[in-house]
């Protein structure tokens, strides 16, 4: 599903032959793994997440590919083992929302970036799309109570527009840039299938989703479904996603 939003961020951070770049919260690897086919043998990208069983699966990915330029490194993005002024390029989608202290994470990646050089990140825009209200909206009509824990991981912490932007500025990047883009969220198969693929990926909603009573679980499935079903063309589910691009310069 995060094909068209991957390019979407690579397209906006712009890189160039010969980069040298840092990935946050990378994950099973992207966009890292396309960052690493843009900036070319010249170039560098490093992924990095806290999870060293992500960062196997994002080595593997980049090892069919065959890419040389492409390593991890497994740390926190609240400290980075990396010096001063060591990349030309800092990239992060889905991740800053989760970061504990946003401000510290920004702080140092503006101190691993070389002056000029920018920072770009992708987050989640409002809760109302059609993906989450088909989803995690239809649980919460149900259960009622938080949809989210509260001070728990919160995938929509920068929806509100500048809110992003606002925290770049704190954290002394000049330059800021903040702007809201809908982007195609394709899933590529039935609405059974993306919504067992929700379940299973929703952490910040999982207070809510075991808050669920056993009985009410199968009327539950069949209204995700239903409300699925309305985003079918042929064999895709074409929801399409209101995310929030951002960055700012060192």
């Amino acid at each position: 599903m995060g094909k068209a939003v991957t390019e979407a961020l690579v397209e906006y951070a712009q890189p160039r032959p010969g980069t040298q770049v840092l990935d946050l919260a990378s994950g099973t690897g992207e966009p890292a793994i396309s960052l690493a086919m843009r900036v070319g043998a010249q170039g560098k990208v490093i992924a990095l997440d806290r999870s060293a069983g992500l960062l196997e699966i994002a080595q593997g990915r980049a090892q069919e590919r065959g890419l040389r330029n492409f390593f991890t490194q497994q740390a926190d993005a609240h400290a980075l083992p990396f010096a001063d002024n060591s990349f030309d390029l800092g990239t992060c989608r889905f991740g800053v929302m989760f970061f504990g202290d946003v401000g510290l994470a920004l702080r140092e990646v503006r101190r691993v970036l070389r002056t000029g050089s920018r920072a770009c990140f992708l987050a989640w825009g409002p809760f109302d799309q059609p993906y989450w209200r088909s989803t995690m909206g239809v649980v919460h009509r149900h259960v009622g109570g938080p949809m989210l824990q509260p001070g728990g991981p919160d995938p929509f912490r920068f929806a509100a527009p500048g809110s992003l932007s606002a925290v770049l500025q704190s954290a002394g990047f000049r330059e800021v840039h903040e702007e809201t883009k809908r982007l195609p969220w394709t899933w590529p198969g039935t609405p059974e299938e993306v919504w067992e693929q929700a379940q299973a990926a929703a952490v910040p909603f999982r207070a809510m989703l075991d808050r669920v009573p056993a009985g009410m679980w199968a009327q539950i499935h069949a209204e995700v479904h239903a409300a699925i079903r309305q985003y079918v063309e042929g064999e895709n589910i074409l929801f399409g996603a209101s995310v929030v691009l951002a960055s700012g310069s060192k």
